[in-house]
């Protein structure tokens, strides 16, 4: 029994190994967040097998369904609707509970592949030896704490983070109000993703107030990916 743990492409269906596209045909079952949207993929690639949807709202029992799957020896993939299923992702969850019933029968395998904040990293221009990934803000308690934290983290090395279409403006305003307040004496540049890989994909950099410009007279669309980097004024 394995659960192998695939990587999809993030927007760009050609953005998939030919390692996944052989697992994904030898698995007993795909677990995915949405099976219109695996339904796609595997279609794109003539794979034709059973799906079955796993995703941050399943039941316990979804979860003990899964694991006797594996105990009956099955072979299955887990998959998220983009990227690294795992990471800012409640493919955590479910590996966590394989991990305490199954523990060292079960053998859990990456196949990996593309990921937003990687992907978005690898073409900052910032210094990547070091960084600091926090997923997605609080959206309500806590939330400027997290933003506090942000700053502060970003004198030392880049840090990543993940927004929604709903919540990025907000976000950036949060930024560039601290960064206003006395309190930070600081040269923050950001550059912020907008859907990478995809045909409307678009790059904002400068200042937060900058990027904020920019994106209010453009499209606010899909999940972003935030990289900033700060250091201390002259």
């Amino acid at each position: 029994m394995k659960l192998y743990i695939v990587a999809t492409p993030i927007g760009n269906l050609e953005d998939i190994s030919f390692r996944a596209i052989r697992i994904l045909n030898e698995v007993d079952l795909v677990l995915c967040e949405d099976t219109r949207v695996t339904k796609i993929l595997l279609e794109r690639y003539e794979i034709k097998k059973p799906i079955l949807s796993y995703h941050q709202h399943s039941k316990l029992q979804k979860i003990d369904y899964i694991i006797n799957l594996l105990k009956e020896g099955k072979n299955l993939a887990l998959v998220s609707d983009a990227g690294t299923p795992g990471i800012s992702d409640p493919g955590q969850r479910l590996i966590g509970k394989v991990l305490e019933e199954l523990g060292g029968e079960i053998k859990i395998e990456p196949i990996p592949g593309p990921n937003a904040a990687i992907a978005a990293l690898s073409i900052s221009g910032f210094d990547t030896d070091e960084f600091l990934f926090l997923g997605f803000p609080p959206h309500k308690k806590g939330r400027q704490t997290f933003f506090v934290n942000i700053l502060e983290e970003s004198q030392k090395r880049t840090v990543v983070f993940y927004e929604s279409t709903h919540r990025i403006i907000k976000a950036l305003e949060q930024l560039d109000s601290l960064l206003q307040t006395k309190n930070y004496k600081l040269k923050t540049d950001l550059m912020v993703c907008r859907e990478l890989t995809k045909k409307f994909e678009t790059i904002y950099r400068g200042t937060p107030s900058e990027v904020l410009e920019k994106l209010r007279g453009g499209i606010i669309k899909g999940e972003f990916v935030v990289i900033i980097k700060s250091n201390i004024k002259n």
